[in-house]
């Protein structure tokens, strides 16, 4: 039995505008105990492909099951089966941290739930914040308590929407060491949406990216990996490029990446670069990634960018 399961799940949004169809078709199993990477553009349907499972929308056509629990007709189940991480820093402001864990416990009917509860503050870093108002804490608390929340149950499934979007490197590190070690020490099926792309490559077995709501690759992350089989020139430079290097290039600030299949294309760039009169800086070779992977599969120029930025940030 699969732990989740989308067949043929399609979904249309009406608007002013005329229908717009956000996924198209899409089907792919989730075997239990994977560590899943859901990649996509902004607006390929990643977000609309979560909030159907976690049973938020409703798809136009298609079946969505958890443990073999449809999320619409055994909604019950699937959910108890389920625990989401969501984008967005949802909070009750009313309560301590401690308090809202607790709550968050009884709406699965569990009681005497302190030992897990203590157990996710100190994997989580949150044991100095248990008694603190919600209010109180910054974005990235605010973040680690919805991860606390959503793993309170010990749901078998876990589902992380972008959740290291834009929170500080300390936490990206904590969540990642505390998630991983729930798939390999309880065997708790993940999957990940992210725009850190080698977040992805470092934790996920397998891969589905999404284009404008379909599915373009759904391969174990060594497969993705090995379609990029070229070298990467990377460099600094304040210069503007030449229109046809520009057209294939990498961009962001003073860093410039291009694709380089081999010595002769790499001396072929540098001596157009040369003749342009383009000044560059910290030359270097690398192997190609999962970004670069990403780009050719989705065309995404402006993602890959802001996954940059990110980063960066």
């Amino acid at each position: 039995m699969s732990a989740v399961s989308f067949q043929n799940v399609s979904k249309t949004y009406r608007t002013s505008r005329g229908d717009f169809q956000a996924l198209r078709s899409v089907s792919f199993d989730i075997e239990p105990g994977e560590f899943f990477g859901l990649l996509g553009p902004n607006g390929a349907g990643k977000t609309t492909l979560i909030s159907i499972l976690a049973g938020l929308a409703s798809p136009t056509s298609g079946r969505v099951a958890v443990l073999g629990h449809d999320v619409q007709t055994d909604y019950r189940a699937a959910r108890r089966h389920l625990g989401v991480v969501p984008q967005e820093l949802v909070f009750d402001p009313f309560f301590n941290v401690r308090e809202a864990l607790r709550i968050q416990s009884g709406y699965f009917g569990i009681r005497h739930n302190d030992d897990w509860i203590d157990e996710l503050l100190a994997g989580l870093g949150l044991s100095d914040k248990a008694n603190a108002n919600m209010r109180q804490l910054s974005g990235g608390m605010k973040r680690r308590v919805l991860i606390a929340q959503a793993l309170v149950h010990k749901p078998p499934v876990i589902v992380l929407d972008e959740p290291t979007a834009g929170v500080d490197v300390e936490l990206r590190q904590t969540l990642w060491q505390f998630v991983s070690g729930l798939n390999k020490r309880l065997g708790s099926t993940v999957l990940l949406t992210t725009h850190y792309l080698e977040e992805a490559e470092a934790l996920c077995g397998r891969i589905a990216m999404l284009k404008q709501g379909q599915v373009v690759a759904l391969e174990s992350t060594s497969s993705l990996l090995a379609r990029a089989s070229s070298n990467v020139l990377r460099f600094k430079t304040d210069g503007a490029l030449p229109p046809e290097l520009a057209a294939q290039a990498r961009i962001t600030g003073r860093v410039v990446q291009l694709p380089a299949g081999d010595v002769a294309t790499v001396e072929r760039l540098l001596a157009r670069l040369r003749e342009a009169g383009v000044v560059v800086e910290d030359i270097e070779i690398r192997k190609a990634d999962l970004e670069d992977v990403f780009l050719d599969l989705t065309g995404s120029q402006s993602a890959a960018n802001a996954s940059r930025e990110e980063v960066k940030a």
